[in-house]
């Protein structure tokens, strides 16, 4: 018994621990020599600027200007599931998710390069190492969501 308590202490401690520390936003978010962060050594971080293949997904795809792309990105994002718009400044987008039971918080990037046609896109949890798989289920949802509503604008 005595060790049943002492488990459910360390375990409520390390999750509240944890919750705490999904709130502090990383210093690496944003712009810097016009590309967003690199992944971190963790399997909880997906990007299109990603240099090493398993954290590397498809950028998303766009054509119109600016203000068009970067309204039609914040309303879709807002019809997903545990997400807040934090940031929209010119092309560049930063929202947060939180997950439903502990609100574990993960940062999404956008920056779109309208000379490229293209949304480049980092998904990442602010804590533990794998997530998995959930912010690559995030930016391919977030692009089914982007291009069938976008679709239907045209």
């Amino acid at each position: 018994m005595k060790y049943l308590i002492f488990a459910l202490i360390l375990f409520l401690s390390t999750t509240v621990s944890l919750i705490i520390l999904s709130q502090r936003k990383p210093n690496s978010l944003g712009i810097t020599n016009g590309k967003l962060s690199q992944c971190p050594n963790k399997d909880n971080c997906v990007s299109s600027e990603a240099d090493i293949a398993k954290y590397a997904i498809a950028p998303l795809h766009a054509t119109g200007s600016v203000a068009r792309e970067m309204a039609h990105l914040t309303k879709t994002i807002g019809l997903m599931d545990g997400s807040r718009i934090i940031t929209v400044e010119g092309n560049y987008l930063h929202a947060e998710f939180s997950t439903p039971l502990l609100h574990f918080v993960d940062d999404l990037e956008c920056f779109y390069e309208q000379d490229k046609g293209i949304i480049n896109v980092r998904s990442a949890s602010r804590v533990g190492y794998s997530d998995l798989g959930a912010n690559r289920k995030r930016l391919e949802k977030l692009r089914t969501l982007f291009n069938s509503s976008h679709d239907s604008e045209q």
